[in-house]
């Protein structure tokens, strides 16, 4: 089945209506490792609208799975980056008037940044991912410059309005994994996934890992983070049992 990710960005947003020392995102990324979560994600944005510096230095002290940084190719977040050393960074991305990311990284037209970013990563052990669209041409991109992850966008499948553009966004994403995995890349998924749409995306047996954290914070005041995490993981341990990998 795909490991899960859980990107907690939205507790803080919370926290941050307020300005408040709470919900604690230490304690937030403690209770969805304990529900099963594989990594725990956090986006360090330019405007610092969530996510502050301070909380990602604490999430590397205590996060027990993997640390994954969500970040854009901007050059005080690449040091900070090179200061925290995650387990993980995840190019995006970023406009400052985006609600949120709203497309993947267009790898051919900043491939020398990326690469050269990816390559400060590299020198200090941590693993670099690219958010991209599902598309032949990014995916290629990627392996071009070195790049060994890259997490597929799954933004345009999440916002489907039909059953056909359903199909054909799904079309899209299978034919983006089979790229990727002919070239060795490991592919993970994310944004706009949950309860209803995550199955389909899970049950592709090239995806590794789902990053999914909007749905996962919504659905957790209702049933708790816990459990929202819990069943997220039961929905794609199940999807990929079901649908054999399909």
């Amino acid at each position: 089945m795909p490991l899960l990710g859980v990107n907690i960005d939205h507790i803080a947003t919370l926290r941050q209506q307020r300005r408040a020392p709470y919900p604690d995102l230490v304690l937030a990324a403690r209770a969805c490792e304990n529900a099963g979560a594989d990594s725990i994600v956090a986006h360090l944005r330019e405007d610092r609208r969530h996510i502050q510096d301070a909380d990602v230095f604490a999430l590397r002290k205590h996060v027990t799975t993997r640390f994954n940084l969500e970040m854009a190719l901007s050059s005080d977040i690449v040091r900070i980056a090179c200061r925290l050393k995650p387990d993980q960074v995840t190019l995006v991305p970023e406009r400052r008037q985006e609600l949120t990311t709203e497309g993947g990284l267009d790898v051919v037209r900043n491939a020398r940044r990326i690469a050269a970013a990816a390559r400060r990563f590299k020198k200090r052990n941590i693993g670099v991912s690219l958010f991209i669209e599902p598309s032949e041409l990014q995916v290629k991109a990627a392996g071009d410059i070195g790049i060994g992850i890259v997490e597929l966008h799954t933004g345009a499948y999440a916002e489907s309005s039909s059953l056909g553009q359903r199909r054909m966004r799904l079309k899209e994403l299978r034919e983006a994994c089979a790229v990727a995995g002919a070239l060795g890349l490991v592919v993970n998924a994310g944004h706009g996934l949950d309860y209803e749409n995550v199955c389909p995306v899970a049950s592709m047996a090239q995806v590794h890992e789902l990053n999914i954290g909007y749905a996962i914070v919504c659905h957790s005041l209702f049933v708790g983070l816990e459990q929202a995490v819990r069943q997220m993981k039961a929905l794609a341990k199940g999807s990929r049992r079901i649908r054999g990998g399909a």
